[in-house]
């Protein structure tokens, strides 16, 4: 899935890439997200986000205009996201619950764990902050079109 990460430190480069395998194109960028940086996001499908970017509906709006489908935020709080604004355009959310702010690996997994479980069309579980709340009508069997967003 061709991803674009905002606000990348240069620390976290190394657990990204190790979690990536090399499964997503995704293209690190220290910058954060916000009007003057929604450029970078141009020709992909997914956008990695830290609570330090602008995902406020105006910008929420422009990404789906690009064809942005899914937002993941390397953080387990999303006060920095506007969720209503995600489900009018139709973006997909996910976030990494649980994680320690210092569980950097554990971050990067989930982050791009997240990915994976988009790019093969399935619901990411515990990690889903979308508009369907689809943890809530989880069944065991993982083929459920239900859980597919």
């Amino acid at each position: 899935m061709k991803t674009v990460a905002y606000s990348i430190k240069p620390f976290e480069k190394e657990f990204l890439a190790r979690a990536n395998q090399k499964k997503h194109d995704i293209t690190l960028i220290s910058n954060p997200l916000g009007p003057d940086t929604l450029t970078y996001a141009a020709g992909k499908e997914a956008v990695i986000v830290f609570t330090s970017d602008e995902v406020s509906a105006p910008v929420m709006e422009k990404l789906a205009a690009m064809g942005i489908r899914f937002i993941t935020t390397r953080s387990a709080g999303t006060d920095h996201i506007d969720t209503a604004a995600a489900a009018r355009f139709g973006v997909k959310l996910a976030n990494v619950p649980g994680q320690a702010p210092e569980a950097l690996q554990e971050i990067a997994d989930q982050t791009i764990k997240n990915l994976d479980r988009w790019q093969l069309n399935k619901c990411v579980g515990n990690a889903c902050i979308c508009a369907k709340d689809c943890r809530a009508v989880q069944s065991p069997t993982e083929n459920n079109p239900a859980n597919d967003h």
